[in-house]
């Protein structure tokens, strides 16, 4: 009972970084199974993966209802991130632990200082992400820009290679590491396209749902269906999808660049503690 409860308990705490960040929260869904059952990487990918789908999923439900959901990017995002994973999968496959393990703690290095550069340079966006002001177009977009009667992206060559490569680069690194890469997805339709801060959101979270799916799905045909223990598996999706909920209704209440800035400071916490405890196993 009490490896279920803990499950669960790590699950909810993915849930609610990733409702409460919008992007760049399902990385913490490694290192919670790492440090929490004492799981290798290779064994927390899959089973990070189906969490972070079902947590997703229940933000991407939500954009789609309000419309902020640029779909056919997200689709095209998606399915070059679908094609791509096992890539990263092969990877994992074929590199050192150790190494793998350092280009994880390199990416959630990355994402906190994302994390501490919006949160002082861009506030506003860190209030939209978790808050339900009316969407504001992002000013300076040149790549793909927004119809003003359909609202809809333009679509032409330049815009779909940069959202596609997007896309693509994301898969790779759901395969290897486990992490959705809204840290990915977000930052590029912020800087490509005219969608508001929350439209980037929302459609990072379905590109995510798709790429992180056919991850999971990637993992379970290499590796046998063993690659997602269901004892673990079933709670901890259950306490992701139950911790995006409570995130969402909690959301308006908290201060934006503040809890960005904790998050960031708790990432690389982790990120430090994963490189100690990797350096300390091969010692």
């Amino acid at each position: 009972m009490l490896p279920l409860m803990l499950a669960a308990l790590l699950g909810s705490l993915v849930g609610i970084v990733l409702g409460l960040t919008g992007a760049g929260g399902s990385i913490f869904a490694v290192p919670l199974l790492v440090f929490g059952l004492g799981w290798s990487l290779s064994q927390a990918t899959p089973v990070a993966l189906l969490a972070v789908c079902a947590a997703a999923a229940f933000g991407t439900v939500s954009g789609w209802r309000s419309g902020l959901i640029a779909r056919r990017a997200a689709l095209l995002a998606g399915v070059l991130g679908s094609l791509t994973a096992p890539l990263g999968i092969a990877l994992a496959a074929r590199l050192p632990q150790r190494i793998l393990m350092v280009a994880f703690v390199m990416v959630m290095l990355l994402v906190a200082l994302r994390l501490l550069r919006q949160a002082s340079t861009m506030p506003a966006d860190t209030a939209i992400v978790r808050g339900d002001p009316a969407p504001s177009a992002a000013r300076g977009a040149a790549v793909c820009r927004v119809d003003v009667v359909t609202q809809r992206l333009r679509w032409t060559r330049s815009c779909a290679a940069v959202l596609g490569a997007a896309g693509a680069a994301t898969g790779v690194l759901s395969g290897a590491l486990g992490v959705g890469a809204g840290f990915v997805i977000v930052p590029t339709l912020r800087a490509v396209t005219e969608l508001s801060m929350q439209a980037s959101v929302a459609t990072s979270l379905m590109t995510i749902t798709i790429v992180s799916a056919s991850a999971a799905a990637a993992w379970v045909f290499a590796q046998g269906s063993g690659a997602l223990p269901l004892a673990v598996t079933g709670p901890f999706v259950a306490g992701a999808l139950l911790g995006m909920f409570a995130s969402r209704l909690a959301a308006p209440r908290l201060s934006g660049p503040l809890l960005q800035r904790v998050f960031a400071a708790l990432m690389i916490v982790a990120a430090a503690l994963l490189l100690w405890r990797e350096l300390q196993g091969g010692a």
